[in-house]
């Protein structure tokens, strides 16, 4: 029987509260680590706030938070009490970057999301002030072409009014719903004000201690 929401709750803060070790940065999928741990991974545009939301959820300064967009340059991994890995991802969408490093980048993330079994989920993030750009449908897409299970998460909801909220949510809900690898959920969160935050550790909690299973894109099934 599953757990009801209070409890995954619950499960949600004593996963995170487990320390969170750095691993190692990854330049090529072939440094990857054959970890046998379930594994989420953070992608989003640049400066969209990953690193920022990965030290409210493990409550510490676990990733090194940038105001240069485009710093993370390499996927960094991260173990939380040898339960969960966590994979943040190259941010997409920075103008300036170097063609040769952004087609790189797109290399090591298309190879990472095709070529990672333990890959569970992936926590998109969009900046709930701008919505969903050009580049994170693409981002979408190639999500869907990799079978990997990904779930909307907006970042900076506290920027927005409370009149706001309510449209940029619904807008992001509408959107995933359209996709048939995104989770149906959306989590609007702020690493500021924590809001979203234990909403956001119980679904990794439950994603982290859930049977693995993969859809298959061609059938039109979905991966829970």
């Amino acid at each position: 029987m599953d757990a009801s929401a209070t409890e995954w709750l619950k499960r949600g803060r004593v996963l995170f509260a487990q320390e969170c070790k750095f691993l190692r940065p990854i330049k090529a999928f072939a440094d990857l680590p054959p970890t046998k741990l379930p594994e989420v991974a953070f992608a989003g545009r640049s400066n969209v706030g990953k690193s920022s939301l990965i030290n409210a959820l493990t409550n510490r300064k676990t990733a090194r938070v940038s105001n240069t967009p485009g710093r993370t340059r390499d996927i960094n991994l991260f173990d939380l009490g040898g339960r969960l890995t966590i994979a943040d991802l190259p941010g997409y969408g920075f103008a300036r970057a170097p063609k040769a490093m952004a087609e790189e980048w797109r290399h090591l993330i298309h190879a990472y999301l095709k070529g990672r079994p333990q890959l569970r989920r992936v926590c998109l993030l969009i900046d709930a002030r701008h919505g969903a750009q050009d580049n994170d449908r693409e981002m979408m897409a190639s999500l869907g072409a990799a079978a990997a299970s990904y779930l909307l998460v907006l970042t900076k909801i506290d920027k927005l009014k409370e009149s706001e909220r309510s449209s940029a949510i619904n807008d992001a809900i509408a959107l995933a719903r359209t996709h048939v690898a995104s989770h149906p959920d959306v989590i609007a969160t702020s690493a500021e004000t924590g809001d979203g935050i234990a909403e956001l550790r119980a679904h990794l909690a439950h994603v982290a201690s859930a049977p693995q299973r993969r859809y298959k894109a061609a059938s039109g099934g979905r991966r829970e």
